[in-house]
């Protein structure tokens, strides 16, 4: 006879997940649970919720990577586990890193003789890397003031108002004042002129930008260089430059080689650029170079052996992942100078794509330059019904992630959108988001103004406002009216056959 037995109410092993009592109560989300879940569950569950990200490939406000090889994927989780601090037990990881470091240092021409080894380290990102090189500048300023029995504790540096939102962190965690040069209307990088104006003997270095955030512009170094070796040179000062090339420094080189930006230059004594940009790794990587030894003070170089040998280490955190060097490396080697030419040029074309479909709309002002990060900034002609955090709001309903912003002062009155061109954005895809942003052009110009809203709630009535016809009754019965039409005109449209 075959025994056979019923499944108790306990017994989960025969219940699909969504058949479980797991998917019946909500997800603890201030303390940690008394007992355990099965692992499919808690698998499906945090699966569940996560579909309610954004699609990353999408995300056009990024410069991140969000695609990289399958052989790469494959690496990346092989080394997930390991350590990179630990470097006697993972010396060939350590020795990637260090190949990085001299492909990189080359790339941007350091001076580097015969058999000599770069000065740089892996980062967790250009943040770390900005903090780190701020660090080295301020250190040796303030080593250079005491030598001269001058005061040394009100350093400051000069950027302009363009500049990321890690070099104001820099000046405020490590007491530094910053000089940003204000923006003006159709010019939205650092003026190298007015810079050199801002420096004095406290200024620790001028950070200039190879790849603005808000444009894609590249800040014009060379002037900037030229200008402060003569004021060096008339006040006797030997104040530096930083290249923060968290977006161009893996552009520049590939697009625009005879562009003098980089060690080329003697007044640049640091350079750092994002790995997981224009690098072509996921997130989590930075490097920052430096032209020479000297420009390191020694007294910032940790030494440590409780892990099992002598090892320097000059980073703000200790712990991190293996994996990122490691796929940085796979990048440099896989795609060589020619490869990186290719995906550069890809990612060119399609902005230009991109901008003149833009322009064929005759509703935008192109704000971004040809010459630059592979992105596209523009704004609209007219904002006086609609403006571009509509736009950005209506594009998320096709899926698109488009930031929309205002510029920094004093050119804070411009709001702009702006669209990433990554290695995995195609042809395909920005001619299909030309079309979506045309379709969002015209369902705005079926609806009421929200600025003339706006007014008509701020006032009570149209009779504060000349240029506002109707009540606040009849707006709200217009905007119903409009989307009941579009939404009417979605149902003929687009039924299932």
């Amino acid at each position: 006879m075959v025994l056979s037995k019923a499944s108790s109410q306990s017994d989960v092993s025969v219940h699909s997940t969504f058949a479980s009592r797991y998917v019946r109560a909500s997800l603890p989300r201030f303390k940690m649970p008394e007992n355990s879940i099965p692992k499919e569950a808690a698998y499906q569950i945090i699966n569940d919720e996560l579909m309610l990200d954004g699609n990353p490939r999408l995300n056009l406000a990024s410069f991140v990577t969000t695609w990289m090889e399958p052989e790469c994927d494959k690496l990346i989780m092989d080394a997930i586990n390991k350590n990179y601090v630990d470097m006697d037990e993972y010396p060939v990881t350590t020795e990637l890193q260090n190949r990085c470091v001299n492909m990189i240092a080359h790339l941007f021409n350091a001076p580097l003789g015969d058999g000599e080894t770069a000065v740089g380290v892996g980062t967790v990102g250009s943040s770390e890397a900005i903090m780190l090189a701020g660090l080295a500048f301020k250190r040796k300023w303030q080593n250079k003031m005491k030598e001269l029995g001058k005061p040394h504790d009100k350093p400051n540096i000069v950027t302009g108002a363009n500049v990321q939102v890690c070099w104001e962190k820099f000046a405020r965690y490590f007491e530094v004042e910053l000089k940003e040069v204000k923006l003006r209307d159709g010019y939205y990088v650092m003026d190298p002129e007015k810079a050199v104006e801002l420096v004095d003997e406290n200024t620790i270095c001028v950070a200039a930008i190879l790849g603005s955030t808000l444009n894609g512009e590249f800040e014009d170094v060379k002037r900037l260089n030229d200008l402060l070796t003569e004021k060096n040179k008339q006040t006797g000062w030997d104040t530096p430059i930083h290249v923060d090339a968290a977006s161009g420094g893996f552009i520049a080189p590939f697009l625009y080689p005879e562009l003098e930006w980089d060690f080329r230059l003697p007044l640049v004594k640091s350079i750092n650029v994002s790995g997981h940009k224009y690098g072509l790794v996921y997130a989590g990587i930075g490097w920052v170079i430096w032209r020479s030894k000297a420009d390191l003070p020694e007294e910032l170089i940790f030494h440590i052996n409780y892990l099992g040998a002598d090892q320097p280490t000059f980073t703000l955190n200790f712990s991190k992942g293996s994996s990122q060097v490691i796929a940085q490396y796979y990048q440099l080697i896989r795609l060589g100078y020619e490869g990186y030419r290719n995906v550069m040029e890809n990612c060119q074309e399609n902005a230009i794509v991109l901008k003149e479909g833009l322009e064929k709309t005759g509703k935008f002002n192109i704000v971004s330059k040809d010459a630059g990060v592979p992105l596209v900034a523009f704004s609209l002609k007219d904002n006086s019904r609609h403006n571009e955090f509509e736009i950005s709001e209506m594009l998320r309903r096709f899926g698109w992630i488009v930031p929309a912003y205002t510029m920094p002062p004093d050119a804070q009155h411009v709001t702009v959108l702006r669209v990433v061109i990554r290695e995995d954005f195609s042809r395909t895809l920005a001619e299909r988001l030309v079309l979506d942003i045309e379709k969002v052009l015209q369902e705005l110009d079926t609806l009421p103004s929200r600025v003339a809203d706006k007014l008509v709630a701020a006032n009570g009535t149209e009779d504060h406002v000349a240029i506002v016809k109707k009540t606040t009754r009849e707006v709200q019965l217009e905007v119903c009216t409009a989307w009941k039409k579009l939404v009417a005109d979605r149902k003929k449209t687009n039924g299932v056959c």
